[in-house]
């Protein structure tokens, strides 16, 4: 019984980790690493501080990706986002998704 557990959790640790790569993949694709990064800052804030500066917010997830689509600026200093409308919709919402459960 352990070792079914150990590999459900493996399996699972896995799988988990391999969808966090397609995420991060995606954000590289995308022209999002050009300006971000996960943990600093470059043009724009790192993941993991855009992940702090919104976590709690229930509105947060529509928000941000409103605001990736359709780019914006005001909220980190005066620096534009241009907006990215060549990313499909599923895949900004996945991104969203990874940039908010950054720690």
């Amino acid at each position: 019984m352990k070792r079914v557990i150990a590999a459900t959790a493996a399996t699972l640790g896995l799988l988990l980790a391999s969808v966090a790569q397609a995420d991060e993949k995606i954000a590289q694709a995308s022209g999002c690493m050009t300006c971000h990064q996960v943990d600093k800052k470059i043009l724009g804030p790192s993941f993991k501080d855009i992940a702090a500066k919104y976590r709690g917010n229930k509105a947060a997830e529509a928000m941000l990706a409103k605001k990736v689509k359709n780019g914006g600026s005001g909220v980190w200093g005066d620096m534009l986002m241009p907006p990215n409308a060549h990313v499909k919709d599923a895949d900004i919402a996945a991104l969203v998704k990874w940039v908010l459960a950054q720690k």
